[in-house]
């Protein structure tokens, strides 16, 4: 009998989030699962990790028949933690993350707590994938994305994604229209426009909320935003190693160091 893969499995709004649990239910079709995930939301997160504080690893009875554990970190810690403690004497075939609640096209990826833990995988030589569904609504609909989710899980594990690359996947919310289907794109060249929404709490000091808008100029028809409006899913390959090797050449004939 062929062995299961053995699929880890972590995430950024926390262990007990609708995303994940519908991920662990499709990933528990394919394979073996350990969830390794946040205690608590860990949104915006980026890459960060925990270098001042403890780290708190605790058994979660919250899945079925499910190894699980919740950790006081970061996503990015999880999968260290993971990777080099809970599944030390083992090696995980596959590492995905989400399904996140929300958008992670274009310049997002850098803030993503979600491809962070994706990307961390990546660093530690593992296959990996984020997964995002453009809707924020914490009782988002996935049903219209797990056929997906599942077919681009065994397309990995069948036929690999690349040494040192995580995939960026994100799916259209659900609507009347079924998805279309899948395109590997481009990152999409994009920025988030802040806006800073000056407020005043109970005791008359002033404070800040973070809102703004993502402003998308790139008018590509190849990009993960083209895609997503187009009700397509897009996969986007990422690579950790942000060297701008182009300007490498530039640099050493330009500069006078």
């Amino acid at each position: 009998m062929k062995k299961k893969p053995l699929i880890l499995i972590s995430n950024d709004d926390g262990i007990t989030s609708k995303g994940i649990r519908t991920l662990v239910e499709i990933m528990s079709t394919i394979g073996e699962v350990v969830v390794v995930a946040p205690n608590s939301p860990q949104s915006g997160m980026g890459h960060a990790i925990t270098i001042n504080d403890p780290l708190k690893i605790y058994k979660s009875d919250i899945f079925d028949d499910i190894e699980a554990y919740e950790c006081s970190g970061t996503p990015a810690d999880c999968i260290k933690v993971a990777k080099n403690y809970i599944l030390k004497d083992r090696e995980p075939d596959l590492v995905v993350s989400g399904i996140n609640h929300g958008s992670n096209t274009s310049v997002s990826v850098l803030y993503s707590g979600t491809m962070s833990a994706a990307i961390e995988a990546a660093i530690e030589g593992l296959p990996s994938i984020g997964f995002s569904l453009c809707d924020y609504d914490a009782r988002a609909d996935f049903s219209h994305i797990e056929k997906w989710v599942k077919e681009i899980a065994k397309e990995a594990l069948e036929k690999g994604i690349g040494k040192g690359v995580a995939l960026n996947v994100n799916f259209p919310k659900k609507s009347e229209t079924p998805v279309k289907g899948v395109k590997i794109c481009r990152q999409a060249i994009a920025k988030w426009v802040e806006e800073f929404d000056e407020r005043t709490d109970p005791s008359g000091r002033k404070y800040l909320w973070l809102s703004g808008y993502l402003q998308n100029n790139d008018k590509g028809e190849d990009t993960d935003e083209w895609a997503i409006k187009n009700n397509f899913a897009s996969v986007v390959p990422v690579l950790y190693d942000m060297t701008a090797h182009l300007n490498i050449a530039f640099l050493n004939d330009e500069w006078d160091l």
